[in-house]
This record gives C-alpha cells, structure tokens and sequence, in this order.
C-alpha cells in the first residue's frame, strides 16, 4: 500500500512544523509540502497531487474555504479536511459548501487527526450525514444563503428518475444505506448502486455533499420552516 501523500496548509510556520512532526513519525504517511495561504495551496496541489489537504480556514489573501472550492473543483481533486480553532457554525457550513470531506479542531489528540486523514483519504465523510443535516438546517433557519434552483441546477435535478429522487431526500434526511434499504424494502447494494448514480448525475463528489445540494436546491427544506 502506497503512503498517503499530505499537504499542509496554514499561516503560522509552528503550526505546519507540528502537524508535520506528528505525521512524519507514521507509517504509510508522507508531507509532500506546506503553503501558507490559499494561493499557494491550490499551486501545491496541481504540483504535488496529494491525496489530502489539512486546510486552515482563516489565512492572508485567499482564506481556507475559497482555496477549498478552487482546489475541489481541480480534476482529480485529492480531499480536503478543515482544520480550525473554531467550533460548529458557519464555517462548517461553508467548508461543506466548499467541498470540504470533513473537519476537525486543531486541538484534537494525534490519534484522531490519523483516523480522520484515513476517513476522508478512502472516500468518507468525517460528518456523518445527520450531523450535516443539523448543520445546514440550523444555518439555513438562522438566514443563510438559499433561493429557488437556478436553471442549471433544475436541469440536474430533472436528470433524476423518481425512486433516485425520492432516495436524494432520504439521504439529506440523515438515513443510512442499510436504514434507506429498510424503508424502501430493497437490498443495501441496490441503495448503493441508486446513490451512485445520484452522485454522478448531480456531479457531487459525497453524500455530505448531496445534503448540501438538497438543501441549497429547494429539494428538502429546513424543519423550522416547514
């Protein structure tokens, strides 16, 4: 098994020396480079092709959520944690929004910085879809950006047969394959298979990301505005 290949990117110098010094002394684990700010994050990433990114939020010039989107939105985009000294709120929300896999305190022990590069280095989200759920809906209650679909995202919808509709609405609902496969009386694998094609139809990388766009698309509405 390779090493995974790991940028860091934060504005203070002991901050990147630390985060390197705790993942230089695992196996399978490999720094391929630093950045300071967003810019020099998103050139890293073309040059280096890490497999992920430890990405502060705030940072001089373009800030860890724009340097987020731009680098998600690369071809083969590696996954991108949020590292941050700050709690659930907005930044969450907007890191989601930015394609972020996941994110974590910076105070968190070493053990569970490890576990969570593996999370999200396999294709897992560090947010479970529920917690997302939570997330968006108390943002999205409280005023944050949310409008009727534009055209394009009309026509993604559109794409979507009924049953993959009605399987987008569960997921955004916070339910699991095994949960979703139950109410709908249906094998996990043919769940999966449904899943699939509504991520590849909606051109979504995860399933936080499919709640994000349920959410941002009208699909599903907050429960303290329904």
């Amino acid at each position: 098994m390779s090493a995974l290949r790991i940028l860091i990117v934060d504005d203070q110098a002991l901050v990147r020396a630390g985060f390197r010094l705790i993942l230089e002394a695992q196996e399978r684990v490999e720094v391929v480079g630093e950045a300071a700010d967003g810019d020099a994050a998103v050139a890293a990433v073309s040059e280096l092709t890490p497999d992920v990114v430890l990405m502060d939020i705030r940072m001089p010039g373009l800030d860890g959520i724009a340097a987020t989107a731009a680098i998600t939105a690369l071809p083969d985009a590696p996954r991108v944690l949020i590292l941050t000294t700050f709690d659930l709120n907005s930044y969450v929300y907007e890191a989601l929004r930015a394609g972020a896999s996941g994110f974590l305190l910076k105070d968190a022990p070493p053990d569970e910085l490890l576990a969570a590069i593996h999370v999200v280095a396999r294709g897992d989200s560090l947010l479970g879809a529920s917690v997302t759920k939570q997330v968006i809906e108390e943002f999205v209650v409280q005023g944050g950006p949310r409008g009727q679909p534009d055209a394009a995202t009309a026509r993604r919808l559109a794409q979507l047969t009924t049953r993959e509709r009605e399987i987008l609405e569960l997921v955004a609902d916070g339910m699991s394959n095994a949960e979703i496969a139950d109410l709908l009386v249906v094998s996990v694998s043919t769940v999966k298979t449904h899943v699939g094609q509504i991520l590849m139809k909606l051109e979504l990388r995860d399933r936080v990301q499919t709640v994000v766009f349920a959410y941002e698309s009208g699909l599903v509405e907050p429960r303290g505005s329904r």
